[in-house]
């Protein structure tokens, strides 16, 4: 079987875990701080706050925009629940914009319909790895007054025009086992601004600056030293991490142009992808629909998914929530997208043989 996905850790990985169990400092310390560092030299961020889950990093992003009972926020409705859980768990009120079929991220015209004299906060989703239209969701925002708050879980070193995904706004990473890197569960918030730094590792740490010494209610969301050490070689190798994924969705591209009934992913003028999914479309003209196709690859041994099989409202525990402010007919593209993607292998692990085997199954089962 070739995995949807695959962990692929550095040798080195080992002798740094094993160092921080003989140091005895195995909660937040050294190494944390070392990440954040790192990190934020990564994608030329000014701070970066780690915490203990990407779903966490969208929720203490949240709260520290400023957001009071009533207040809403415009995001994607094509992403996975935690974006939509952690506005929710926030206390404000979720709205959605449709997206673009060529991308699958929120489109920043239809951002704009969305806006309300409530709208506090603007969430894209950089769904995929390949980051939304951020120079126009940015215009969009400062010309309301908003804030932007990214949902980069799974864009790490994504970039826009050279700017990359998380430098826009308040920017929320998942380090969760599939991402680009992984600490097996983790986050990160970024940001430029001081103030917003300082309160983010105020929040994440019980509200205390110094021990008993508290400023504010505030959570414990703190990264341990040995999730820490597990990201360390990884951020290291980013840039040959992501090149790897480039160049195998290079190869899937190339043997899956044509094929009947399927449209590859493409990439956005002055975008850089990072491929943590690669993400095909199953058209009209297939001759099997996309469940089908899924199931034929599995069983040819072909790992696959579908991220994500609805709308992320479009369940019982949403449909009639209070603060979810939504409707199947808004978001007609996304409702759309939904029924067709599917997701292939495209992770560092893959061969070649793995790659022309993929194109090879899918071209069987398509006819092409």
């Amino acid at each position: 079987m070739i995995p949807i996905s695959a962990v692929d850790l550095p040798p080195e990985t080992e002798d740094l875990v094993l160092a921080v169990l003989r140091s005895g400092q195995l909660a937040q310390g050294a190494k944390v701080a070392e990440l954040e560092a790192a990190f934020a030299s990564c994608i030329g961020a000014r701070h970066v706050v780690a915490v203990n889950n990407g779903t966490t990093a969208l929720v203490t992003a949240l709260d520290v925009a400023g957001l009071q009972p009533g207040d809403e926020v415009v995001t994607s409705p094509f992403t996975f629940v935690a974006t939509l859980n952690a506005i929710l768990e926030a206390g404000a009120v979720a709205r959605f914009a449709d997206i673009s079929a060529d991308d699958f991220c929120v489109q920043p015209d239809t951002m704009s319909a969305a806006i309300t004299p409530r709208t506090r906060v603007l969430l894209p989703v950089h769904l995929y790895g390949q980051c939304a239209d951020m120079p126009a969701i940015d215009a969009l925002a400062r010309a309301h007054g908003l804030t932007v708050v990214e949902d980069a879980a799974q864009a790490h070193g994504a970039t826009v025009d050279g700017r990359a995904a998380g430098t826009w706004g308040i920017g929320c990473f998942s380090l969760y086992a599939t991402k680009n890197v992984t600490t097996g569960e983790g986050g990160f918030v970024t940001t430029d601004d001081d103030a917003i730094a300082d309160r983010l590792r105020i929040l994440r740490n019980q509200g205390m600056r110094q021990r008993y010494q508290y400023e504010m209610p505030g959570h414990n969301y703190r990264m341990t030293d040995l999730q820490a050490a597990v990201g360390l070689p990884q951020v290291a190798r980013l840039a040959t991490i992501n090149a790897t994924r480039r160049r195998n969705a290079a190869g899937l591209s190339a043997g899956l142009q044509d094929c009947p009934g399927l449209r590859v992913p493409s990439i956005a003028a002055g975008r850089e992808h990072v491929w943590h999914q690669y993400t095909v479309v199953v058209t009209d003209e297939s001759p099997i629909g996309r469940d089908k196709l899924g199931e034929a690859l599995t069983e040819m041994g072909i790992g696959n998914g579908v991220y994500y099989p609805r709308v992320v409202f479009d369940y019982d525990s949403y449909r009639n929530h209070e603060r979810v402010i939504a409707d199947l007919d808004s978001v007609p593209v996304a409702v759309d997208v939904a029924s067709r993607v599917l997701s292939l292998p495209v992770h560092p692990k893959l061969s070649d043989g793995d790659i022309d085997r993929i194109c090879d199954a899918v071209r069987s089962l398509l006819g092409g």
